[in-house]
């Protein structure tokens, strides 16, 4: 089961919650932690931690933030995981929560800002279709 447009936005389908009620171009880490899904976002959303990560089982969007390119690839995550904080809700999303205050013990962090931090720089991620 993927996302479903609703009157009041979307929702975003997430492994073991269910689905999730969002708003296109939400920040798809806020939607996970309204929804006490127990999202890690240790660095409240700079891009600069990876605990907010997340697996797409489908929807992944083509587009990505520097940032996010560039932390994944420090920490050797690109193709394998996406940061939450550096996308935004569209229909079509499905997702796995990769770290959660229950699986790890941490408190989830600072919440995010409503808008992504760093202001993003967008980019295409490796594998992600260019075309129409």
């Amino acid at each position: 089961m993927t996302a479903q447009t609703t009157d009041e936005g979307l929702t975003v389908q997430v492994e073991g919650t269910g689905p999730v009620a969002a708003h296109e171009g939400q920040r798809l880490v806020l939607a996970l932690d309204l929804a006490g899904t127990g999202i890690l976002h240790r660095c409240g959303g700079q891009a600069r931690c990876t605990t907010c990560r997340v697996e797409f089982l489908d929807g992944e969007p083509g587009a990505m933030s520097f940032a996010d390119f560039e932390k994944l690839t420090e920490k050797n995550l690109l193709g394998v995981a996406r940061l939450s904080c550096q996308i935004e809700c569209a229909p079509g999303m499905s997702v796995r929560v990769l770290q959660t205050t229950q699986s790890t013990g941490l408190e989830a962090g600072k919440i995010p800002a409503e808008q992504i931090e760093p202001e993003p720089v967008w980019t295409t991620r490796p594998g992600a279709s260019t075309e129409g």
